[in-house]
């Protein structure tokens, strides 16, 4: 039920400051600022909080109020997280026992409980006294990264015959909207990893059964490994209740996505980890979330293509390798966002590109039109960027505290005016997509048709004024706060701001006074930790006796800028908090009302939230094509692309990078690419998985023409460092990274391998290397290998679906040196590199001595005469090849072609010619047999 404006005991009329003080000595609401077990209301006391709150953490006697139900050792009042961000380790040890653990075995913070986390056995992992900063306030929401770590996540593995079952559910802080998981993993837990990677979490919690010392779960240790700066909490497995999981889906899950339910009923492990999840949250937060008021989907791993974290780290999806603090990624590239919302969806996108070729062929559709109608595209870009954080926004709204302190009611009123301020932009975003054509633009125009809009903001403006509106600054916000709810509604409330603007204007004038007293330039300014105090711009010479009178105290100085504040003016401040601390409360309780009617209509945002963070990701899609001379892609079974080039390196460089071709096939599967060092392998080789993702989240690709199969998996072998932390080495590394990916990888995946094997002698690289290139043949994925073993090239010989490239280079003269240097092209060609000895050339650029160099050249050439033997072609193998490659360019053609009549005879007679001469060919080859 709603508690009463105000009290008998604490609502008699009054007209000056004094009146409304000696109201805040007697009983009334408390809005202490400390939040203590002593301050909280009793069990009995909240039952007129508002909307039917409870104060108490173990209060839920009201089914109707709260969404769902306690167990019977819910914690006790003593063991909370409270202000200073810590909690009775023993006291809620004995209940729920979550304890927050380091990642790392080896972490020897001193601040390491004794609290087991299981009563009664000490073999559990210690847990550190460490809590995430949770919570929400919309007035500090700048100051917070739209990336920074924000979602928790619960993960829970089958036992028995159903290890490799994962559950997994999510939630984002800054976001009401849960999503849950679950899939069959291989014994790598690439899946478990991936997923984890992209959610970003601030915290994993884990059951306690998964983490026992000396006998810790697969799992467990691989996500701990991978996760280092993550803290984990562990909660005893009774928590991981799926019946309690369905029964928190159904009470807290709004209507439009019940459907939901149908889904998850019988996946038991995501709803286990739901139920851990949102138990642990409440713990934290110490709020509920309001009935049927969260966004609860599930997503199976079939959805979107998988990336694995070590391959976003060698692409430079979000974070550049140089510096983390530039924008030089793919993410930095597209990101043209003007809302937080649309710049987290873009960078989950990047993580986890689409697979339906239908919905991105409607993503470019809208790229399209954007690119075509400038009208549309300014007046769209300019609506969207008005709009403030509508997911964080929705978090807060639907979250009702436990207790009742002044940071929740200022919260709950800021949040009331941006609410106000969002709607108010829906009618300009309807003007804007009005004459739209695409499907997908027309569906967004659709949802913005939902009267509930129009509902809450009439609703919204009987209470509020017209004219409160979000501003920037502290004390402008402050403003609005305090004059947000409408005049008459409640007479104390209008005679308390005007108390406060008599305060405020007292403040005003003193400091004038003060000014003409001491014949300074003082002027009034505000801080949200100092309140109002005074600041005075002067040289210290013009000071009497250089220094400033005694009557102020508190003096900092920058430069020439003071900042000090008086005794009287301490008293004032004092005054008119105690003031506002009387406009919150009676504002909030207003506020409170309103919310409780417009709680039914309010989910509308959730819809309002999609298409704000969809429109801008593909306005900022098409703002980069406007940067740049990108090409809209094509999805067919080749991976073809006509003068391609690097995105990073373009946004990098002074110059355009030099573009090259690329053409993958069923047939032509497998690409050997050699070419001296730094003749452009492993940027061409990132080229194209970058090409390849902007290609399936939606937008255009840097190329004159595109075409692209679609992946489902993007691996990369790239990097060449050591891995401290694991005592890898270069090679070991090298190792486990290939195994992920032959472990993983399918028929649709794209395969990027640069230059394996180099971490161990010549002979066991070759080795190695043509093992792995033998296995993956055996596949129909698409694989770029670079390697520096021109052996390996031979291969082609017996596998025709290979295909070898080059980096073409030229030699110039040096006339200074009187030497012969090297000059990159960049291009790519077909067949095997000519270049030989190019290391040895390399180092004889360098400073390396020239008898080191000359010795050096004479071992290879006897070891090369050694290795290298004359290997002539079988001529059956080449008739087979030219058959093959025949056979493929044909079935290609009958599935892709476009070609009218006259043109299509034309492409098959040249392919008749071609085979000719390739049969030709091994009859040659037959001759120089015989010979």
């Amino acid at each position: 039920m709603l508690r009463p404006e105000v009290s008998s005991t604490s609502t008699a009329p009054a007209a000056s400051v004094s009146s409304i003080e000696a109201r805040s000595q007697g009983p009334r609401y408390n809005f202490g600022l400390q939040e203590t077990p002593q301050s909280r209301p009793s069990a009995k006391a909240s039952a007129s909080t508002p909307l039917g709150t409870s104060g108490a953490a173990g209060d839920r006697s009201s089914s109707s109020s709260l969404p769902c139900h306690a167990p019977s050792a819910w914690p006790a009042q003593g063991s909370y997280f409270g202000n200073k961000r810590s909690y009775a380790g023993n006291t809620f040890a004995s209940n729920l026992t979550f304890g927050t653990s380091s990642s790392s075995a080896r972490d020897s913070n001193p601040q390491t409980l004794k609290t087991p986390l299981s009563a009664g056995n000490p073999q559990r992992l210690g847990c550190k006294s460490w809590t995430p900063q949770m919570g929400y306030s919309a007035t500090s929401s700048s100051a917070v990264s739209i990336h920074s770590p924000s979602a928790i996540v619960a993960v829970v593995e089958g036992r028995g015959l159903a290890r490799g079952e994962i559950g997994m559910a999510s939630i984002d802080l800054k976001s009401p909207q849960i999503i849950l998981s679950q899939f069959a993993d291989n014994t790598t837990y690439a899946k478990v990893i991936t997923k984890l990677k992209i959610l970003s979490p601030l915290e994993i919690i884990m059951s306690n059964t998964a983490c026992v010392v000396g006998n810790s779960t697969k799992l467990f240790t691989l996500i701990t490994e991978n996760f280092k700066s993550v803290n984990f909490t562990t909660v005893q497995r009774k928590y991981f209740n799926e019946t309690k999981g369905l029964e928190y889906i159904e009470q807290l899950c709004i209507a439009e996505f019940s459907t939901v339910l149908m889904e998850v009923q019988s996946k038991y492990y995501c709803l286990a980890a739901v139920a851990a999840l949102l138990k642990y949250v409440e713990f934290i937060q110490n709020s509920v979330y309001a009935p049927k008021s969260l966004k609860i989907c599930f997503q199976g791993s079939e959805q979107t293509a998988m990336i694995d974290s070590s391959s976003a780290q060698n692409l430079e999806l979000l974070i550049n390798n140089q510096d983390c603090r530039n924008n030089h990624t793919l993410f930095g590239v597209l990101n043209y966002t003007k809302t937080p919302g649309g710049s987290r969806r873009l960078r989950s996108n990047i993580l986890e590109p689409l697979v339906d070729i239908e919905t991105i062929n409607m993503r470019l559709d809208c790229v399209q039109e954007l690119l075509q109608d400038e009208e549309l595209f300014f007046g769209l870009q300019s609506v969207i960027s008005r709009f403030l954080d509508t997911e964080q926004l929705l978090s807060v709204l639907v979250q009702i505290p436990k207790q009742d302190t002044v940071n929740a009611a200022e919260s709950k009123i800021t949040n009331l005016i941006y609410l106000k301020h969002t709607l108010e932009l829906v009618d300009p975003l309807k003007i804007a997509l009005k004459n739209c054509n695409t499907p997908l633009l027309r569906a967004y125009y659709g949802c913005l048709e939902d009267k509930r809009f129009g509902i809450i903001l009439e609703k919204i403006k009987t209470v509020i004024n017209d004219d409160a509106r979000y501003m920037k600054g502290c004390l402008n916000m402050r403003t609005q706060k305090c004059y947000a709810v409408r005049c008459n509604i409640n007479e104390f409330l209008d005679i308390a701001r005007r108390t406060y603007t008599e305060i405020v204007d007292d403040i005003a004038g003193m400091i004038s006074q003060l000014a003409e007293k001491y014949s300074l330039p003082l002027r009034t300014s505000f801080s949200s930790a100092r309140g109002f105090f005074i600041q005075m711009t002067i040289d210290c010479t013009a000071l009497p006796n250089d220094q400033l009178p005694s009557e102020f105290i508190k003096i900092s100085k920058v430069k020439n800028s003071y900042s000090f504040t008086s005794t009287d003016l301490i008293k004032m401040n004092e005054r008119c908090q105690e003031s506002l601390r009387e406009i919150y409360h009676m504002t909030y309780m207003i506020v409170c009302k309103l919310l409780s009617e417009i709680y039914e209509h309010i989910h509308c945002l959730y819809k309002l939230s999609d298409t704000v963070s969809m429109l801008d990701m593909l306005l900022s899609f098409a703002h980069a094509c406007t940067l740049s001379d990108y090409v809209r892609p094509e999805f067919t079974d080749t991976l073809a692309i006509k003068q391609g080039w690097h995105p990073i390196l373009e946004k990098i460089s002074v110059e355009k990078p030099v573009a090259n071709n690329t053409y993958i096939t069923e047939g032509s599967n497998f690409l050997i690419i050699t070419g001296p060092n730094m003749s452009g392998k492993s940027t061409y080789l990132k080229q194209i998985a970058l090409c390849q993702i902007m290609a399936q989240i939606g937008s255009y690709v840097p190329a004159e023409y595109s075409s692209f199969r679609i992946a489902e998996q993007i691996f990369t072998r790239i990097s060449t460092d050591d891995d401290i932390e694991t005592n890898s080495s270069t090679f070991m590394k090298e190792m486990k990274e290939i195994a992920y990916i032959l472990h993983n990888a399918n028929d649709k995946s794209l395969i990027l391998i640069d230059e394996l094997g180099r971490g161990t002698n010549t002979e066991e690289g070759i080795g190695i290397c043509y093992a792995v290139c033998e296995y993956l043949l055996s596949l129909k994925a698409f694989t770029l290998f670079a390697t520096h073993f021109l052996e390996l090239c031979r291969i082609d010989v017996l596998y025709p679906n290979v295909e070898n490239m080059h980096f073409e280079v030229q030699h110039v003269k040096n006339t200074s040196r009187n030497k012969e240097a090297i000059l990159y092209t960049y291009k790519l060609s077909k067949g095997l590199t000519e270049e030989k000895n190019y290391g040895l050339k390399a180092a004889e650029v360098s400073s390396l001595p020239l008898s080191i160099v000359l010795d050096a050249r004479e071992i290879t050439t006897q070891i090369t005469e050694q290795i290298l033997q004359n290997q002539r072609s079988n001529p059956e193998m080449e008739r087979q090849r030219a058959v093959y490659h025949l056979a493929t360019r044909l079935v290609q053609t009958a599935r892709n072609s476009r070609l009218d009549p006259d043109s299509l005879r034309t492409y098959l007679s040249n392919l008749k010619k071609k085979y000719e001469a390739d049969l030709s060919k091994a009859e040659q080859v037959s001759g120089k047999t015989e010979e």
